[in-house]
């Protein structure tokens, strides 16, 4: 997740959305059991070495554990990540820096277009740019569950993991920001029971119970620990969905 972050009004750090994957060739979409498409902001892209995402040590932990599966998406990394177990890291993803829920909203049907139907969707810090950026909280919800519409209109039977968000860092966190951050957790919860079918479901996985302030490279970014961590909690729901 790419957060805008916004203090008493004043904008401290704003990074502008690489869109790293737009105007070039469309990727040949996979033919992969259990494609898997890593959605969010900069919390899914990562700008190594300023900070890291989740995705390549989530993808270490499922070719560790022999599961198979293939991340998609229309974005791709130029950051350099070593090999392992003598292949080369997947760097298909939809990570936006910047994002907020609205704009991913609003781009997601294309995105699926390019890429075909995912069989799984990690669903990244939904609504942290929103909070960070004091956009109406209701809409935000309301954004998160179109964009789950969305996904299950693609795909009747897509399984999305979305998280219940790992706050920032304390000194960071405003009373403002920590009021959001909790009540988006119970939120999410919501969300998952109310959008869950019997063809798909939507699991909410805690990101932030244990996250600790040495996870995070800056205000709201993960270093190493912290992708290992929230890599760790994705890994202990797939392990039980992956063929």
């Amino acid at each position: 997740m790419k957060f805008k972050i916004f203090v008493l009004g004043i904008s401290l750090l704003i990074f502008n959305a690489c869109n790293k994957g737009d105007g070039k060739t469309p990727k040949p979409q996979s033919t992969s059991t259990n494609k898997i498409l890593p959605l969010g902001a900069s919390r899914v892209e990562e700008a190594r070495p300023e900070f890291e995402s989740y995705r390549y040590e989530l993808w270490k932990d499922l070719r560790e554990n022999g599961c198979a599966f293939d991340f998609i998406g229309t974005q791709s990394d130029n950051a350099s990540y070593p090999a392992f177990g003598g292949a080369e890291f997947d760097v298909d993803h939809e990570g936006r820096s910047g994002w907020t829920s609205n704009e991913i909203l609003g781009g997601l049907d294309n995105w699926l277009i390019q890429t075909g139907c995912p069989d799984i969707v990690l669903f990244s810090s939904p609504g942290g740019n929103d909070i960070l950026g004091n956009l109406d909280y209701n809409q935000t919800i309301s954004n998160i569950n179109s964009i789950i519409d969305l996904l299950q209109a693609n795909n009747p039977n897509v399984t999305i993991i979305i998280e219940q968000l790992a706050e920032g860092r304390s000194d960071f966190m405003t009373t403002e920001f920590t009021k959001a951050f909790n009540q988006i957790k119970y939120d999410i919860l919501t969300v998952a029971n109310t959008q869950t079918t019997t063809e798909s479901q939507v699991i909410a996985v805690d990101m932030f119970t244990g996250f600790k302030n040495n996870y995070l490279a800056d205000e709201v970014h993960y270093n190493e620990a912290g992708a290992e961590f929230i890599a760790t909690r994705y890994y202990n729901v797939l392990e039980n969905l992956l063929e």
